[in-house]
């Protein structure tokens, strides 16, 4: 299987899907219908919906119907990098290769613009076309980790704790803490939500469940060593924030070395939490590895 060429074939599904959701630029007013547009389209790897829809299709889903729903989970992930880029967050002046949205757009219309994607990810997933192919209570308990997964339980709770540590004596308790919530609650919230649509067992739940925490916390930690090894120019975005603002990473607490060898460690736990599923879990042990080895 060429990993690259499938995440490929599926991130043209998801961006197809996300020029028809999001209202063109020159809908009244522009302006917020211009940012929406230049933080959504034609950036991203799309990796949280794609494995929404993968997940979906191991335990015998139609992953096709669920391409407007895992579109919301990209929309989620959307506003809370624009969030995340303002000011008075990581002050990120670029953002996959263009400016950030409060750069491009001023602080306001990033603020409303953050607010209007999370929202309509809400819209999207609840839109009454899903229940002619999934049963209702499943779309309730998807959305119900979705939104677990973007708030106090979750994203909200990792980006306050990755705030107030700046500049700060931390544990690695207290990081593993934030990279699960602030990172990794998404990931798993996107992989629970293709296993709960399709129907999924406990048993089968559960190892999916393994499966997304682990490469959730493998993909913070490797954003954290690229912030120190990779280029401006490749990753799209400001390197070396991460010392310079004093945040709590895994380099700054357990050096290059050791944070590699972490997310070596979590790739294979990630891999070995898929064995009951035999060769039908080789994409999704592919994509585990691709994330783990990514150089952007």
């Amino acid at each position: 299987m060429d990993v690259e060429s499938f995440l490929k074939e599926r991130k043209i599904l998801i961006d197809a899907e996300l020029e028809k959701i999001l209202p063109p630029e020159d809908t009244f007013p522009a302006s917020i219908h211009m940012a929406l547009r230049h933080s959504v389209i034609d950036g991203g790897k799309r990796i949280r919906p794609i494995l929404t829809l993968v997940v979906n299709e191991l335990v015998g889903g139609n992953y096709q119907t669920l391409i407007p729903f895992a579109c919301g989970i990209e929309l989620i992930h959307a506003y809370s990098l624009i969030h995340d880029d303002l000011p008075a967050m990581d002050n990120s002046d670029f953002r996959r290769g263009k400016p950030s949205c409060h750069k491009a757009f001023g602080e306001t219309i990033a603020l409303l613009a953050g607010d209007a994607l999370l929202t309509l990810a809400f819209q999207v997933m609840t839109d009454p076309v899903l229940y002619e192919t999934h049963h209702p209570l499943s779309i309730v308990k998807a959305i119900h980790v979705i939104a677990q997964a973007a708030g106090l339980q979750g994203m909200v709770t990792g980006q306050t704790l990755d705030i107030e540590t700046q500049g700060k004596v931390f544990d690695l308790p207290l990081l593993e803490y934030i990279h699960t919530h602030k990172t990794g609650a998404l990931i798993l919230a996107a992989v629970k939500a293709g296993a709960i649509l399709g129907e999924a067992g406990e048993d089968a739940l559960e190892a999916f469940t393994n499966y997304g925490k682990t490469i959730g916390l493998a993909f913070q930690i490797t954003d954290d060593v690229l912030d120190v090894m990779g280029s401006t120019q490749t990753l799209g975005k400001e390197t070396g924030l991460d010392s310079m603002q004093g945040k709590a990473t895994y380099p700054g607490l357990l050096g290059l070395k050791e944070s590699q060898k972490r997310i070596r460690e979590l790739t294979q736990h990630a891999e070995q939490a898929l064995s009951q599923f035999g060769r039908k879990a080789e994409p999704l042990k592919q994509i585990a590895r691709y994330l783990a080895e990514r150089t952007k």
